[in-house]
């Protein structure tokens, strides 16, 4: 046995902290090459942008998207082995307009200078801006018909507050405005103005030239009545449930994670958490420490919702345009909700803001954009109980902590909770939770008995119908499993007669597996048959010979009940199936396409998949859809109890046992501290 002095043993422990502490983290001075903008970087572009139009004949600009243009994956997986090199290029996109034109304008923020600026000559636009749909709603308060029409209904005009939403693509052949329909609630005796709506009144703007060119009163309907609106607790009045007990999360040494910027190490887990105006939250290069390999190995390289599709079902004048694709029209990230500690949060949670850039391109600061927490739920991670050795009783169990970042997105109406989960078990689990005020539209009826027509959606109160819609979360899953070259495997569950016909059984199921070899293979409508759908690298194999791999485990089976050649599911075709496959493409980001605002569907996944393009052991993205048909029912009125759903990405044969047989416990806590 070898033996060392304490110098040497000095010095290896040395050697192994310095290893440990050089991870994903760029060094200090330093940019991780995926982190969002900052504040300055975002300062910067403005500068730029500004300063190469400025002898241009315009002063109206407008910054539509600026993002992190994606560096090389290659470079960053090549500065993640060796982050003491020089990280990839940082660079920025922003789409900006002006001149009634639509720049696609590239910046290299190293070397402070524009690279690129291409005019984008589609027929679709980018998404809206805060600023500019504040200033269209501003619009109808002096517009005399909109103003009358107010004075005829007998409502305060003060007390109108409209809300912008996209018209949509319905067969024009020659390219629209860029423009929003406006329709209106009545805020006067209630905050809630979601359930008054003032029904019948159709505003159009033209976001460019931001006035008015279109106005429709069509007829008239009774704004429902505020009672019963509310949803604050001092406007509340009794009977209330009665209070529960309260629960602390005490953490007297901290949280067990630790954030370095950007990224978060985690029990046997690190990762990067991004953001973008567009997306919202960002995970990157999650991998997961193999204790019995004693190693880290690649899971995901990147992950986030791609689009988010809702089709209202209402076919009246009012309401058919409304298709939303809230992720490219009006963007996630953009509407991030500031959470609050305590509410949105538990006690133990770490808060991170971000940037985005205004309209105006200035840094636009969102505080307390993500909360990361550690989740003490009282699940079981595993346990078992064993009474079949005599005289004994064997019972182990093990509690289950998973680590949560989480984004709430507010869009107009709806309060998207967006989780995403890290359990020590090597599960990513991503939960989306829907709550907030369901799209109503007013009516004449007061009981369901009195309807005779389509309605469109349930009476959820007097004069209230809530609109049947749909709710398509697209996904996009650029998983590298154990390195970068995967393949796609569908095990379907079959049913087969026994051989023997002696056999007292008459059937059993058995897996039979297919290796999706092109796009077209990988193409997954549910519910058509049983089968588990495993992301695996037949590069990498088990001591038991089976590849490693991970898989889904959607907990949503739902897909699209529009007609294929319906205006707004071909712009959504992308939801056609629920799970996708495509060979790695930098530029193949957003389900719907770059410009979602009046596309037609030519530049989406389905689109791309017509190539079909091989798919065997390469670089792949999964693309999985989770959807939810609701049908609104009185228990959403005034507001909605969250509604949750989502998928696993589990392990499966990736480690060669059950990787969390020697998880140790949490620390118990001494009793002077619990009983602070």
């Amino acid at each position: 046995m070898a033996k060392f002095s304490h110098s040497k043993l000095n010095l290896f422990f040395l050697l192994l902290l310095i290893s440990l502490l050089t991870t994903a983290a760029a060094p200090a001075g330093r940019r991780h090459p995926l982190d969002p903008l900052s504040s300055d970087e975002i300062e910067l572009i403005r500068s730029l942008v500004i300063n190469s139009i400025r002898n241009l004949s315009t002063t109206d600009v407008t910054f539509q998207y600026v993002a992190l243009t994606d560096p090389n994956k290659q470079y960053v997986l090549s500065w993640l082995s060796n982050p003491k090199t020089s990280p990839p290029p940082r660079r920025a996109t922003a789409i900006v307009r002006y001149n009634s034109s639509t720049h696609e304008i590239l910046i290299d923020l190293d070397k402070k200078a524009i690279i690129s600026n291409r005019v984008y000559s589609g027929p679709a636009y980018s998404m809206f801006t805060l600023s500019e749909l504040l200033d269209a709603v501003a619009l109808p308060q002096s517009h005399p018909p909109f103003v009358a029409a107010m004075n005829k209904r007998r409502l305060k005009v003060k007390d109108v507050i409209c809300a912008c939403y996209s018209v949509g693509w319905f067969g024009e052949k020659m390219k629209q405005r860029r423009m929003v329909k406006l329709q209106c609630y009545y805020s006067n005796g209630s905050v809630n103005l979601y359930m008054r709506p003032v029904e019948g009144v159709t505003v159009t703007v033209d976001l460019d030239q931001m006035k008015i060119i279109g106005f429709r009163d069509r007829y008239e309907a009774p704004v429902p009545k505020a009672d019963g609106t509310e949803y604050r607790p001092s406007m509340l009045k009794p009977p209330f449930l009665p209070p529960l007990n309260g629960v602390k999360m005490v953490q007297p040494e901290g949280p067990s994670f630790k954030v370095n910027d950007h990224t978060i190490s985690w029990s046997n887990w690190e990762l990067h958490v991004g953001f973008d105006k567009r997306a919202g939250p960002i995970i990157s290069l999650a991998s997961i420490y193999d204790l019995e390999k004693q190693k880290r190995r690649q899971v995901m390289y990147k992950g986030f919702i791609s689009e988010l599709f809702v089709p209202y079902m209402d076919l009246t004048e009012e309401w058919y345009y409304r298709t939303f694709f809230d992720v490219g029209e009006y963007g996630l990230g953009q509407y991030a909700a500031s959470l609050e500690p305590l509410r949105d949060c538990p006690e133990n949670a770490v808060f991170m803001d971000t940037y985005i850039a205004a309209g105006d391109g200035r840094p636009m600061k969102m505080a307390n954009t993500f909360c990361i927490f550690e989740r003490h739920a009282g699940d079981i991670m595993w346990r078992h109980t064993e009474r079949a050795i005599p005289n004994r009783i064997i019972k182990e169990t093990r509690a289950e902590v998973s680590l949560v970042v989480r984004m709430v997105a507010t869009v107009a109406n709806y309060d998207y909770v967006l989780d995403w989960e890290f359990k020590q078990s090597g599960s990513i689990i991503a939960t989306v939770g829907l709550t907030g005020l369901l799209g109503v539209k007013a009516s004449k009826y007061t009981h369901r008995d009195q309807i005779e027509e389509e309605v469109y959606g349930t009476l959820i109160a007097e004069n209230t119908i809530g609109v049947n819609h749909d709710h398509f979360f697209t996904y996009y899953l650029d998983l590298d499993v154990d390195g970068g070259s995967n393949s796609f495997v569908k095990s379907n569950l079959r049913t087969v007669r026994p051989p023997n016909t002696d056999n007292p059984r008459k059937s059993y199921w058995t897996v039979v597996s297919e290796t999706a070899k092109t796009e077209a293979d990988a193409r997954i409508k549910f519910g058509r048959q049983e089968a588990e759908l495993v992301v695996v690298n037949p590069n990498r194999r088990t001591r038991m010979g089976n590849p490693v791999g991970y898989r889904l485990i959607p907990k949503s089976t739902a897909g699209p009940l529009l007609s294929v050649d319906d205006y707004p599911q071909i712009r959504a075709a992308f939801t056609n199936y629920n799970v996708w496959v495509t060979p790695y493409n930098s530029s193949e980001k957003w389900a719907s396409g770059l410009y979602t605002d009046q596309s037609r569907g030519n530049d989406t996944l389905a689109t791309w998949t017509l190539r079909n393009r091989e798919i065997e052991n390469k670089d792949i993205v999964m693309w999985y859809t989770l959807g939810v048909h609701h049908a609104p029912c009185q228990e959403d009125f005034p507001l909605m109890p969250t509604l949750s759903t989502g998928f696993e990405l589990r392990p499966t044969n990736f480690f060669e046992s059950n990787p969390v047989l020697k998880v140790t416990p949490p620390r118990p806590l001494n009793r002077s501290v619990c009983a602070h």
